[in-house]
């Protein structure tokens, strides 16, 4: 029974953590009102968007941001940045919801994620949407998903008998905030040390509620943990990216909170982007800055309006 109650003060001293770091990152603003609410993209309850349509000539570039919340938790009204900036810039905005783990487990909130992508992409006629200029954004497992569609290849399937699977789920740039470059747990241990796995992200995203479980059947869910993380697709090939770290860089991380949200997940990503030849800036106060943008938003102002 003792271990029983120790494994549930971890879990909800790690959702309190979580919880802390959505709340640094993401500011209480006055948001405008959306232009479209709840629009459904998809067969679940949980796959609807908002969508807010930016004045302007011509098609407008799209920044869709995508919550955090360990794919456990969160909603779209967790928006991070103040949307109507990017609305006073002719962009315009999306936030989207997606089933949440471990009910759903991966591929569910990836996949449901680049499905909203494709669904905004066959709305591009009647909501004046520029295809070519469509960037993400997002923190913790949000951030997470951002990079894994921004590095993974196109999911477009043209053969589908839905024509929203036709489309493409490939964007032009990202910029994200304490985002989880790997949720392989073989790998975060060896990064990060034993504390980060305590995290309920890493078993509930593959259906798992206890971690051991998991460390048992590597066969079983190593593939899962493999294939969703970003770390893993990251080419030449692949669009700008902008990562945003918290300056904690002591090791091994102190509890789950600090592990998951670790700035070595930026740096490991980094490592790997200079080594392949793939554009990625790090900013990590104190030990990495970028030196051609401000910070995330002026990264995505000026990928989404280049010409």
């Amino acid at each position: 029974m003792d271990r029983i109650v120790i494994r549930l003060l971890v879990i909800v001293s790690a959702f309190c953590l979580t919880f802390d770091s959505e709340r640094l990152l993401a500011a209480t603003f006055e948001q405008p009102t959306p232009t479209q609410s709840n629009v459904s993209y998809g067969p679940d309850v949980r796959n609807v968007l908002d969508f807010w349509a930016a004045a302007g000539d011509g098609p407008r570039p799209l920044l869709v941001y995508i919550h955090g919340g360990g794919w456990l938790t969160g909603d779209k009204s967790q928006k991070g940045p103040a949307i109507q900036p990017f609305l006073d810039k002719g962009i315009s905005f999306a936030s989207i919801n997606y089933r949440l783990t471990p009910r759903n487990p991966l591929p569910a909130p990836v996949h449901d994620a680049a499905r909203a992508i494709q669904f905004l992409r066959s709305k591009a006629a009647s909501w004046n949407i520029d295809t070519t200029h469509i960037a993400l954004t997002g923190p913790s497992a949000g951030a997470c998903t951002c990079m894994w569609l921004l590095l993974h290849d196109d999911l477009a399937d043209p053969n589908a008998t839905d024509p929203v699977l036709h489309e493409s789920t490939r964007v032009c740039a990202a910029s994200v905030s304490v985002g989880q470059t790997s949720i392989d747990p073989v790998v975060i241990e060896e990064w990060l040390g034993p504390n980060v796995l305590q995290h309920p992200m890493i078993a509930n995203a593959v259906g798992e509620t206890d971690i051991a479980n998991v460390m048992k059947d590597r066969e079983k869910y190593g593939p899962l943990h493999i294939e969703f993380s970003p770390i893993n697709h990251v080419d030449s090939k692949d669009p700008p990216l902008f990562m945003t770290c918290s300056a904690e860089m002591d090791l091994p991380s102190r509890d789950a909170g600090h592990g998951i949200h670790h700035p070595v997940f930026g740096a490991k990503l980094k490592e790997k982007s200079d080594q392949v030849g793939h554009e990625c800036h790090l900013v990590i106060p104190g030990y990495s800055e970028s030196r051609k943008y401000v910070d995330g938003n002026d990264f995505l102002v000026q990928m989404l309006l280049s010409k």
